[in-house]
């Protein structure tokens, strides 16, 4: 370990001016982790563990979480289970019950990728160093992004939350000395490019406070489907979350979003478009399918993910069709 400085704050006015270098510190089982590896070395270190009113989970008309709400009470909560499907699932079906006793919601939407090249300082990684490279484009990539990838990083999002989030039109609310903000999720994730090291909106030493989600008759009948190497404490190689309404036999709208396959938690717009006044049946979820992975550039080891995601994406639509 390095040197730092750490601060206890009991109140959100203690959290100052953004600072470069200055991490929030929740439930911290990602950021310990790579703390202890000398990947993240924040100058000072703030634990918001403490502050007031930010562990609270409510239901009116609205789902808003507090960002200090832990994962294991959000996917067993009552409302979210029956008003928000997709979004207990996706909470159930992440790491093991042990983390998700300890995980936060806020931290759970900025975890790092769980690329082996940016976790392990013997190769480059532009995430981690900008401007060392990205061992992963001809190296291991069997795990990595087939959708949103540039010559500087192909890492993949690593929370299923987040695509669960994305699908049902989540807003991030923030705090931050100059005001507050309220960012849709779906654009507070950034791509690549040439600044993989920038992965989202936030400003130094801005916090995300709560997650808003709307009600619809669309999250109600919502779910996640996730394929991975094994049962539990794994990463997708393919996820997706959907949402639908269906009358008559027909999807009068849709909400597609994927995981495991994106350099961000992937909102398939095409599909959903596709698939509205489409009857509910199998060849209308193959064409759907097909669109969401339409931009797919495939590296040498992962090409396989482009077929699983499409099947993956049609098996989920059935069952939200039931």
């Amino acid at each position: 370990m390095y040197p730092f400085r750490y601060e206890s704050a009991r109140d959100l006015n203690q959290l100052g001016s953004g600072v470069a270098g200055t991490e929030f510190l929740g439930g911290g089982t990602d950021l310990m982790q790579l703390m202890k590896d000398n990947v993240r070395r924040p100058d000072r270190l703030i634990d918001i563990s403490a502050l007031p009113s930010l562990d609270t989970i409510e239901f009116n008309g609205v789902l808003k979480i507090g960002a200090l709400a832990r994962m294991s009470d959000v996917g067993e909560h009552a409302a979210v289970k029956e008003q928000y499907p997709v979004i207990s699932q996706a909470l159930l079906a992440s790491a093991s019950p042990q983390v998700r006793n300890m995980a936060r919601i806020g931290g759970n939407l900025l975890q790092r990728t769980r690329c082996v090249y940016f976790r392990d300082q013997a190769g480059a990684c532009n995430k981690r160093v900008p401007g060392s490279g990205c061992s992963a484009i001809g190296g291991e990539n069997r795990m990595h992004a087939v959708l949103g990838g540039s010559d500087h990083c192909v890492a993949t999002h690593a929370s299923d939350l987040a695509v669960a989030l994305v699908a049902l039109d989540a807003v991030v609310v923030t705090h931050r000395p100059q005001g507050g903000r309220r960012i849709a999720l779906e654009n507070f994730h950034l791509l690549p490019g040439d600044t993989p090291q920038i992965e989202n909106v936030l400003e130094p030493g801005e916090l995300i406070v709560a997650i808003e989600v709307p009600a619809s008759p669309l999250a109600r009948r919502s779910l996640y489907r996730k394929v991975r190497d094994r049962a539990s404490f794994e990463f997708a190689l393919a996820s997706a979350a959907v949402a639908l309404t269906v009358a008559d036999g027909k999807i009068r709208a849709a909400r597609i979003a994927l995981g495991g396959v994106g350099t961000k938690p992937w909102r398939a717009r095409d599909a959903e478009a596709a698939l509205a006044g489409q009857p509910a049946e199998q060849s209308a979820f193959e064409a759907a399918a097909a669109l969401a992975l339409a931009g797919a550039k495939p590296l040498e080891q992962n090409g396989f993910k482009i077929q699983l995601a499409q099947r993956n994406l049609v098996r989920a639509l059935q069952s939200a069709v039931g």
